[in-house]
């Protein structure tokens, strides 16, 4: 199966979601699905579709898009199957994490200016 996210790639959502994410979750068939809908979530949240626009993006811009968007992925990863996880708490600090990586990431990328920065890797 080939990769078929354009902001980040399995590999990322599988560092992301940890060494003890469910074997099922982590495969490529499903992390191919959770990429494409978090690279949705981000574009639909941001407001801005940094997919079919991926060309204009800024190299440090790709690399925070790739963040927000495996974080996004690895959520839907741990939340399948938490049995692998040492303890609920172990799992639930992974989600928190991995949730405030999004959150403030989708609410800088709402900032124009933010967003001008992202594309051109520039202040304006």
């Amino acid at each position: 199966m080939a990769e078929a996210g354009t902001l980040c790639i399995n590999e990322d959502v599988e560092k992301a979601s940890g060494a003890n994410a469910s074997a099922t979750a982590d495969v490529e068939a499903y992390t191919n699905v959770y990429i494409l809908m978090a690279e949705g979530f981000v574009c639909a949240q941001s407001r801005y579709d940094w997919v079919t626009n991926y060309a204009g993006i800024s190299a440090i811009g790709k690399e925070f898009l790739r963040e927000i968007t495996s974080s996004w992925a690895a959520i839907k990863v741990i939340n399948y199957n938490m049995a692998n996880y040492s303890t609920k708490i172990e799992s639930q600090v992974m989600l928190d994490v991995l949730w405030s990586v999004v959150t403030e990431g989708i609410n800088l990328l709402r900032d124009e200016k933010f967003r001008t920065f992202i594309l051109n890797g520039v202040v304006a």
